[in-house]
């Protein structure tokens, strides 16, 4: 059974559940520019690194460059990312946690929109972001996830 090609009306989403459910994984395609291409593709070796790859290829097609505000197209199963997005790998690979945590509750028909499906995803991109720290031999990356996970508690603590 092949992926569809939306997921959009109940039967789509019922489609794409039940093949996911069985072990589906997309062929997870990066189109952009060169240089938008490559910092993806480091985004996806700390996603290999973590063990976050395998997640994000289940519930994510495709990550295509925009020049417009990056988000989630649930219905095609397609991050939009622009330059700025991707500039910074670490937080790249995070923001990829993130879109794929609302996509993975989209499909499973939860509430994945709104101040408490933002707060789940976000709780995601962070205990990535712990594991990233702990499995990457980089010091450069442990420090950038380090820089990030503090950037997060100072953010919660504003609220």
């Amino acid at each position: 059974m092949k992926f569809p090609k939306k997921v959009y009306t109940e039967k789509e989403v019922e489609k794409a559940k039940k093949l996911i459910n069985e072990g589906y994984k997309h062929e997870l395609r990066v189109q952009g520019t060169p240089e938008f291409k490559n910092k993806v593709n480091q985004a996806l070796e700390l996603l290999r690194i973590s063990k976050y790859f395998d997640l994000v290829s289940t519930y994510i097609k495709e990550i295509i460059e925009i020049d417009g505000l990056t988000q989630l197209r649930e219905t095609e199963a397609v991050i939009w990312a622009n330059k700025f997005a991707v500039e910074n790998p670490v937080d790249a690979a995070s923001l990829f946690v993130q879109k794929t945590n609302h996509m993975k509750e989209y499909i499973e028909g939860k509430e994945y929109y709104g101040g408490q499906a933002e707060k789940r995803s976000v709780e995601k991109r962070i205990q990535f972001l712990e594991v990233l720290k702990k499995e990457s031999k980089d010091k450069a990356i442990k420090n950038e996830c380090k820089r990030l996970l503090q950037m997060w508690e100072e953010a919660s603590l504003a609220y």
